[in-house]
């Protein structure tokens, strides 16, 4: 049982109330069953498409910063060759072995700024290739995640624009039938579509049956769902038992 009948409103019109909201959501299930997966396949590639994008974007920043380290590398390495020419000019004039040789460490500390200036930017350059590469198939890749959003926006676009005015109508008169329903009715309605896999959180009596899991449903609780004195849910599935349909005798 998910309530106790209030005084203002017969439990029958609550039950009313519920199918009603029941058969409006059941409509719209359907609609957005024909779309299938499709909002999320366009999600999923947007997704992607936007994760490709940053990673193209990373490697354009990590490409400029190495050719910042590439430019300030030939700086050093001039540099370096303007102090060896300076060094070489004031070995000219050494007044002893010491200064002589204390110019030529610094000649070689120099030389060997210079080498290691070349090193680092043959190594920034062949970082630069890898990363071009890199960018070249990601940005392959791209190009053919952004082809398939484009057909699955236009296949969805097709899909929304074919039941879009029943959707509305749907929503339209989805936003009438709540509001007379109680909020704990509601908030019952809403938990049960949540755990059941077909959304059908109220349903009715058939061949002796309930109307959702299929599960026999005894003759006495047949009559009592037929008070409508009482919200009586289906002790298999929890699902809110509104009606039992009655049988024709021909």
């Amino acid at each position: 049982m998910i309530s106790n009948p209030s005084a203002e409103t017969p439990v029958a019109s609550k039950l009313e109330a519920l199918l009603n909201l029941q058969r409006i959501d059941s409509q719209l299930d359907e609609i957005r069953r024909v779309r299938g997966d499709l909002p999320e396949e366009v999600r999923d590639l947007e997704d992607e498409i936007a994760g490709y994008e940053v990673r193209v974007s990373k490697f354009d920043e990590e490409i400029q910063s190495l050719n910042d380290q590439i430019k300030q590398r030939k700086q050093n390495a001039k540099d370096a060759d303007g102090l060896i020419k300076k060094y070489e000019e004031q070995q000219q004039n050494v007044r002893n072995n010491r200064e002589y040789e204390a110019i030529a460490k610094e000649i070689e500390l120099q030389r060997l700024e210079i080498q290691i200036s070349e090193k680092k930017m043959k190594e920034a350059q062949y970082q630069i290739e890898l990363k071009n590469n890199d960018i070249a198939g990601t940005k392959q890749r791209l190009d053919e995640r952004k082809k398939d959003l484009t057909n699955k926006n236009t296949e969805l676009q097709t899909i929304v624009g074919e039941s879009e005015a029943d959707e509305k109508k749907l929503v339209d008169e989805r936003d009438k039938a709540v509001k007379p329903i109680e909020a704990r009715l509601l908030t019952a309605y809403t938990r049960i579509r949540g755990n059941v896999r077909n959304g059908l959180a109220v349903v009715t009596v058939k061949r002796d049956a309930c109307g959702g899991c299929f599960n026999t449903v005894p003759p006495q609780r047949q009559a009592d769902i037929i008070s409508h004195k009482k919200i009586i849910v289906c002790e298999h599935c929890g699902r809110v038992l509104a009606d039992v349909d009655v049988k024709v005798v021909a």
